[in-house]
């Protein structure tokens, strides 16, 4: 009982429940590991004994814990258990003050994350971090259809191999323009792991504050039409190449092949960073560099590091694994130093390009624009925990406990934030996170949004199955992401697909968090398990029909999602049932879209399915309505196939048409089946360009 006591206050679990009614108990040496990531010592009964003489006197020596969230619509609640007469002070971020213990002063306190500090009769004094965060993120100004899309997927006639943030600009406006689309939803842009091979997962990056050059429309660069002759011939040399790799993908078969797009462009980028900024520019730029910082400046010296020494950064000498000691040591490298300045001018350039694509999106009349995807986690080896070392649990990998889908359970070899040091620095990791992400985004979306209330830390070197919930603080997690989203203007999407514990999708609503919700798994669970009606599905959420990890709609439809599966080995059971359960459940879904009038057509015109499946989605009241961009040229390819590795092409593929053959984001535009799904949603369109009088509530 000591142990368990211990780990409450932790807010690690030792026990849990996968499903209503079943409890699982937490091996004590998972409890024991996960403390002493938290550098709690449990490892005996005397240690346990001491961490909770311990916490017991921290907690009797605070006033206040370390970050508190007042939220507008709240009563101005103060911290409890204050001694009678504790004098309170706020300052604010502005550098105002407000002073007392309580009234109407509490009220007035501006949003922001301010500094408070507690005086108590007897002397002893407290500081914390209080965060005034608005009652709910911005919702966007009116119902919205839009698009779902793996950048690197979709390539142009212009693009070095994989979709960069030039197509990102071509694709918002001609989204927005041609067919009223209101957002465009992309993969994480996040930075990737520096090295060859690299992870082609956007979901396992280096750093999610700082997006990837390799994203970088080279041509679009301002210097590079300014390349000293002398390099000119170079440069065309590996412009020559990039098309030729571009080729190889969209007309010979290959595949999307990130680090050859990126060697390719960080040859060319050497070229036109030699090229001199000109006074505004330069000014531009310094202004970037102050504006960010040292979150800046540690990114660009571990990447200069990993050029050297590779990306496991604890594996390098041992004065650089300390990012402040490191700083000193590049600052006495004149070669290292060149390298830094090199990698916080890509940071800027992709800034600049990410900019104009939101520009492109609002000016195009998309009422979202565009969406960007964070991930969950970062890698082990990457930037970030090198640069927040104190952040993460050392030793601890985020994953999923065993469910009705994968009796193994999930290690995602992501480290996680540590609760205790994310409360004890007001959540400035959290914050800066966002505040970058939040820059260029009409949207926000989440990946795993469950992620903040509690996470499934998986101890090193054992096996999922061996791991235990890790409780955030979500009120604190929620007032960070509310707060950041309103000064963007932001909307908010949580991935709240899979286990979800109770009360997590009510706060999130409350907070104006829309979820996310797709058609197969839009069922009465708790009844007869038919598929909801239209009017059934929640207000609140984006409705798609698939998404990055599922198969396209074509797929599920036509049963070719069980075939792949078959010949990847992952089936778990007969091939011949499968595919009848398989059948069976599309057939369900098809009479339910005949029954609604959906399909005039009748069944056996994929195309025609596809679109009552999407005419479906658009009878729900869902606030935001998802087309992957596959579906809409008939893709039968999922992006990824969770439960694979080196089996299947995980984020490698091109978009392409029903029979497999890539397709240019060009021919995508001009795609009569694309026109044709996208007709669906002509009366969005119509809704978008109508008098405000004449819209449809």
């Amino acid at each position: 009982m000591t142990l368990a006591r211990l780990a409450a206050l932790h807010g690690v679990a030792t026990a849990y429940e996968p499903s209503e009614g079943v409890t699982v108990q937490v091996p004590d040496a998972t409890v024991v590991a996960v403390l002493a990531a938290l550098d709690v010592d449990a490892g005996t009964p005397e240690a346990v004994a001491a961490a909770l003489e311990a916490a017991r006197r921290g907690a009797e020596a605070r006033l206040l814990p370390p970050t508190l969230v007042r939220w507008q619509d709240g009563p101005p609640r103060l911290p409890e258990g204050l001694p009678p007469g504790t004098r309170l002070r706020v300052t604010t971020e502005s550098g105002g003050t407000v002073e007392g213990a309580e009234g109407a002063a509490w009220d007035a306190l501006p949003l922001g994350v301010h500094r408070i500090e507690a005086l108590a009769p007897d002397g002893r004094r407290d500081t914390g971090t209080l965060i005034v965060a608005p009652a709910r993120v911005p919702r966007p100004e009116r119902r919205v259809f839009g698009l779902l899309a793996q950048l690197y997927s979709v390539l142009s006639d212009r693009s070095w191999g994989m979709g960069d943030l030039g197509d990102l600009r071509e694709l918002a406006d001609w989204a927005g323009r041609t067919h009223g689309a209101g957002f465009l939803q992309v993969n994480p842009l996040h930075a990737g792991v520096p090295g060859a091979p690299s992870d082609p997962s956007p979901y396992r990056p280096s750093s999610r504050r700082f997006a990837d050059p390799v994203h970088l429309r080279i041509e679009d660069v301002p210097e590079y039409d300014f390349v000293d002759p002398v390099h000119r011939d170079r440069l065309d040399a590996i412009v020559a190449d990039a098309a030729e790799l571009r080729e190889r993908v969209l007309r010979k078969g290959a595949l999307i092949d990130r680090d050859a797009v990126w060697e390719l462009k960080r040859r060319a980028l050497e070229l036109v960073a030699a090229v001199e900024l000109g006074p505004g520019r330069r000014a531009a730029y310094r202004d970037f560099l102050a504006e960010r910082g040292r979150a800046l400046e540690d990114h660009a010296t571990y990447q200069a590091l990993a050029e050297r020494h590779g990306h496991h950064w604890r594996s390098w000498p041992e004065e650089l694994r300390d990012p402040r000691s490191a700083a000193a040591a590049v600052r006495a490298d004149e070669e290292l130093t060149a390298r830094v300045d090199f990698h916080c001018r890509l940071a800027w350039l992709t800034d600049d390009q990410l900019a104009a694509a939101s520009t492109a999106a609002r000016e195009a009349g998309m009422a979202v624009g565009i969406v960007h995807d964070l991930a969950v986690g970062v890698h082990p080896d990457g930037s970030d925990t090198w640069a927040l070392q104190d952040a993460f649990a050392a030793g601890m990998s985020v994953g999923a406990p065993p469910d009705a889908f994968n009796s193994r359970g999930q290690d995602w070899g992501l480290p996680p934030w540590r609760p205790d040091a994310l409360a004890a620095s007001g959540y400035a990791p959290y914050r800066g996170l966002l505040r970058e992400l939040l820059r260029h985004s009409g949207a926000l979306r989440l990946d795993h949004v469950m992620g903040l209330f509690r996470l499934w830390w998986v101890p090193e070197g054992r096996e999922p199955t061996e791991g235990t919930y890790v409780r955030y603080d979500a009120e604190a997690m929620l007032a960070v992401l509310a707060l950041e989203a309103h000064r963007a203007g932001a909307v908010v999407i949580g991935e709240d697909l899979g286990t979800v514990e109770p009360g997590v999708r009510e706060a999130l609503a409350r907070r104006g968090v829309l979820g996310t919700s797709v058609l197969w798994f839009e069922r009465d669970w708790s009844g007869t398990g038919r598929p909801l009606a239209p009017e059934e599905w929640r207000t609140d959420c984006v409705a798609t029909a698939t998404t990055h990890d599922l198969p396209s709609t074509a797929a599920r439809l036509s049963g070719d999602h069980v075939a792949l599966r078959h010949r990847l080995g992952l089936l778990t059971g007969d091939l011949g049932q499968e595919r009848a359960r398989d059948a069976a459940e599309a057939a369900e879904w098809l009479a339910c879209l005949e029954r609604l009038g959906l399909l005039p057509e009748g069944p056996g015109d994929e195309e025609a399915e596809v679109r009552a499946v999407h005419r479906f989605l658009l009878r729900t009241p869902a606030t935001m309505v998802g087309v992957w961009l596959p579906d809409a040229v008939g893709d039968r390819r999922p992006q990824n196939l969770p439960g694979t590795w080196d089996q299947y092409p995980n984020w490698r593929l091109p978009v392409a048409g029903p029979e497999g053959q890539p397709m240019t984001l060009e021919e995508v535009a001009a795609s009569p089946r694309a026109h044709r799904l996208f007709e669906v949603f002509g009366t969005l369109r119509e809704a978008r360009t109508a008098p405000p009088d004449a819209r449809p509530v």
